[in-house]
C-alpha cells in the first residue's frame, strides 16, 4: 500500500479521499469481522455504511423475539467468543451488544449515512472508485473514496422482496414486510396473513399467535422443518459432527428419519417436504431449512393455519390458489432478501446478476484487481467468519508485499486522484 493520505475539498461539497487501505463496504458481521482481523495486522481501511449504526439489520429490521438460530459458538466472530453467560441461542439484544463490545474493542468507527452510489475499477490508475452520498442532513454531500483494494460486505439480506402478487395494492389493509414487523402487540385480535414459510414466516406466525391474533401462514412451496434440537444437541451441531464420519446424503437420511419421530409428518399440517434433503438442498441451491422453535404446534393446535398459494387480493380478501377466500385486516411479507450488490457495483464478472459471487463456496470470496466478497457463503455468521479470516490473510500478504517495495512512490496515481 502506499503511505500518503490525501482529501481535497472543492466548493459544491464534493470531496475525494484517498485510503491507505482497503475499503469495506457494510458495517454488519461481515464487515466487523474483516475490520477485526485488519486492526489486529496493523491495515489501515475505511468502513462506509449507509445506515447510522453498526449491524442496522439486526438492529433496525429484525422483530424482537428474533434469537440466534444456531449455537453461540458458530455464531461468534474472530478473536473474541461470546461471553460465557450468554445462553446457547443469544437474543436479539445480546447479538447487538456483544457486536457494539467488537467495534470498540477493535477501535472500529465506520462512516455512518454514507450511501454507496457506485463503485467502479479504473483500468487506467489500477484503482478503485467508491462514490458516496450522504445521508444526514438537508445539505447533500458527496465523496469519493480511492483505492487499491475494495471488500463488499453488504450481505445477501440488504433489501426486502416484495413479490408482485395481483390486487395487492388495492388492499385497504396494512401490508408490511418482515423487516418491518416489530412484535404481535399491535395485530391481538386481527386476522393476519403471513406470506412465506421460512424461518421468518414461522416465527412471525408463532409471534402473532402467542399476542393472540389470528395468523394464517401461505406455505407455496416445500420446505424442510426440523427441530432445533435432536438428541441433546443443536441439529447443526450434530448434522456437522455426522458429516465428519458419514457422506452428506446418509446424513439427510438420519436428520428427516429423526424429524419424522420428534415432530411427525408435517405433509398432514399442509407443509410438503423437497425431495432433496435439507443439507443436499442448502449445499445445492442455498435453501436454509426451518428450525422449529414452537410453530408447529401452534399448527397442531389450530392456532395457526395453514394455507395454499394466493391467487389475488381484493380490497379486504384473499383469494387462494384452491379457490377459498379469506377476510384479513394485514399482510406480512415474509418472502425473503435480497443483495443489492448489482445496484451499485460496477462489474460484472466477479459477481452475478443475483448479486452473488459467481463462483461457489468456499471459493467465491477474492474477485481480480483487489475485489472481495464477504458473508455471501448462503451459511450465516459461520460463513461471514471464514470469508473475513481468508480476506484478512490475503489483504495482509498484498500489504506486506508493498511494504517490501523500497521507496514505493505514486506520482502516476496522483494524477488520477485529482479528479474535482
Amino acid at each position: 500500500m502506499f503511505s500518503f493520505s490525501s482529501e481535497q475539498n472543492n466548493f459544491f461539497g464534493r470531496r475525494c479521499v484517498w485510503v491507505n487501505g482497503p475499503v469495506i463496504v457494510g458495517a454488519g458481521p461481515s464487515g466487523l469481522a474483516i475490520s477485526a482481523c485488519l486492526r489486529d495486522q496493523g491495515i489501515p481501511f475505511v468502513v462506509i455504511e449507509r445506515s447510522d449504526c453498526i449491524a442496522s439489520l439486526w438492529q433496525k429490521r429484525t422483530y424482537d423475539r428474533l434469537k440466534l438460530h444456531l449455537p453461540k459458538k458458530f455464531c461468534q466472530l474472530p478473536k473474541i467468543p461470546f461471553p460465557e453467560e450468554y445462553p446457547e441461542y443469544p437474543t436479539k439484544k445480546q447479538f447487538v451488544s456483544y457486536l457494539e463490545d467488537y467495534a470498540k474493542k477493535f477501535e472500529i468507527k465506520p462512516q455512518f449515512n454514507e450511501c454507496v452510489q457506485s463503485a467502479k475499477y479504473d483500468e487506467a490508475c489500477k484503482l478503485w472508485r467508491v462514490k458516496t452520498v450522504s445521508t444526514t442532513g438537508s445539505i447533500r454531500s458527496e465523496t469519493e473514496y480511492i483505492c487499491q483494494m475494495l471488500v463488499v460486505s453488504t450481505g445477501e439480506n440488504a433489501e426486502g422482496v416484495i413479490p408482485d402478487i395481483e390486487g395487492l395494492k388495492d388492499f385497504s389493509g396494512e401490508v408490511i414486510h418482515a423487516k418491518d414487523y416489530k412484535s404481535g402487540e399491535p395485530y391481538r385480535g386481527k386476522k393476519v396473513l403471513v406470506v412465506g414459510c421460512g424461518n421468518s414466516g414461522m416465527e412471525v406466525s408463532l409471534d402473532l399467535s402467542n399476542y393472540d391474533a389470528k395468523p394464517s401462514m401461505v406455505v407455496r412451496s416445500s420446505v424442510h422443518v426440523l427441530p432445533r434440537e435432536m438428541c441433546g444437541k443443536s441439529t447443526f451441531d450434530l448434522a456437522m459432527m455426522l458429516m465428519s464420519w458419514l457422506p452428506l446424503w446418509i446424513v439427510d437420511r438420519i436428520l428427516l428419519i429423526f424429524a419424522w419421530f420428534m415432530i411427525g409428518d408435517t405433509q398432514r399440517y399442509g407443509i410438503k417436504r423437497p425431495s432433496l434433503g435439507p443439507l443436499k438442498l442448502k449445499n445445492d441451491h442455498g435453501k436454509t431449512p426451518v428450525l422449529d422453535i414452537g410453530t408447529l404446534e401452534k399448527i397442531r393446535n389450530g392456532d395457526i393455519t395453514v394455507v395454499p398459494g394466493i391467487n389475488k387480493f381484493t380490497e379486504k380478501t384473499v383469494e387462494l390458489v384452491n379457490g377459498d377466500i379469506l377476510d384479513i385486516d394485514s399482510v406480512v411479507l415474509a418472502t425473503g432478501y435480497f443483495s443489492n450488490v448489482p445496484l451499485w457495483l460496477h462489474e460484472k464478472e466477479f459477481f452475478a446478476e443475483n448479486g452473488f459471487p459467481k463462483t461457489p463456496f468456499p471459493n467465491g470470496w477474492k474477485g481480480k484487481g483487489g475485489l472481495y466478497a464477504a458473508g455471501f457463503t448462503r451459511r450465516g455468521l459461520a460463513g461471514a467468519t471464514a470469508d473475513a479470516v481468508k480476506i484478512s490473510k490475503d489483504i495482509g500478504k498484498e500489504w506486506k508485499k508493498e511494504l517490501n517495495q523500497k521507496k514505493q512512490k505514486v506520482p502516476t496515481h496522483r494524477r488520477c486522484i485529482s479528479t474535482f
